[in-house]
């Protein structure tokens, strides 16, 4: 479930390729979100009223916070932060991600972290930061860039809550879970209504009549494989497994990113790009067959 998770999430760097230009970020979100509840409402329909009874008030602020902090703020701050920083030096500071969530798994969740899951976490990291290019020339951290960095640090920490957010989550539940599909919808609602005032500055009714089918389609791929499918996977996969395990699949991102920037968009990866991207897959194999439970908790069937 990670795996298909974090995978499908990589395909976002490719989609908004096609809309970034054309579009303000919150209007690609909330247009997004949109197309993604089209496609969640009818799976959950017959389960959305049950769940919503059965839900406590803190069940409400969980799905609120995970909404504010793994889309709007994330997606803000990295924005922001980009006008500020390089592309480089941006990169650099989300792969620290891994890392900030396995350290804030073992304060909040106290998940034990062994030689093993160790060894996967370092191995993640420095496959990402091999792949976006750590220290190679003009990748150096300045000091004009620090405001900007910062902000690409909190949107890496708004990422690594909303992991250990939604482990939480489940933890809180017990064995009263909620449905990957219904708890997708409700958090893709919730960003959605969080983008309408931002996405309002962008002008988005004028150049969302402005895009082709191109443009569309790939809105239609965020708000349904990006978002929908993904956040479904994440859902499932973390309900059965811990979040330093989420933190070591989360390279499959830029790594999938790399392979169809190579594949579609015709650009070139050297050794190093590969390399890191082997690092990526030996992190995830690293904890993938750890046999020890995650956080002391068993693992579902």
């Amino acid at each position: 479930y990670l795996f298909c998770a974090f995978t499908l999430a990589g395909t976002s760097v490719l989609a908004a390729e096609y809309v970034s230009v054309k579009l303000g970020t919150f209007t690609i979100t909330a247009v997004s979100q949109f197309f993604a509840l089209l496609c969640l409402l009818p799976l959950c329909r017959g389960r959305m009223k049950a769940e919503l009874r059965a839900m406590s008030r803190k069940d409400f602020v969980f799905l609120f916070v995970q909404a504010l902090f793994g889309m709007f703020l994330f997606r803000m701050l990295l924005i922001i932060g980009l006008t500020r920083t390089s592309a480089g030096e941006a990169g650099i500071l989300t792969g620290a991600t891994p890392a900030i969530t396995a350290i804030l798994a073992r304060l909040a969740l106290k998940e034990p972290v062994g030689g093993k899951k160790s060894v996967g976490i370092l191995s993640t990291v420095a496959g990402i930061l091999l792949i976006q290019g750590l220290l190679m020339p003009g990748n150096r951290f300045s000091m004009e860039h620090f405001g900007g960095n910062m902000l690409i640090l909190c949107a890496a920490a708004c990422e690594s809550l909303f992991n250990i957010l939604s482990r939480l989550f489940v933890r809180s539940a017990g064995t009263r879970t909620l449905h990957p599909a219904v708890q997708t919808a409700l958090v893709s609602a919730t960003t959605m209504v969080l983008c309408f005032v931002p996405a309002a500055f962008e002008d988005p009714v004028g150049r969302l009549l402005a895009i082709g089918p191109g443009e569309w389609f790939a809105l239609l791929w965020y708000g349904v494989f990006v978002t929908a499918l993904a956040f479904i996977c994440w859902y499932a996969g973390i309900s059965r497994c811990g979040a330093i395990t989420a933190a070591a699949f989360s390279g499959m991102m830029p790594f999938t990113s790399l392979l169809l920037s190579v594949l579609i968009l015709g650009e070139q990866a050297g050794l190093r790009q590969w390399s890191g991207g082997a690092l990526v897959i030996a992190g995830i194999l690293f904890i993938g067959t750890d046999k020890k439970t995650d956080g002391g908790f068993s693992e579902k069937p």
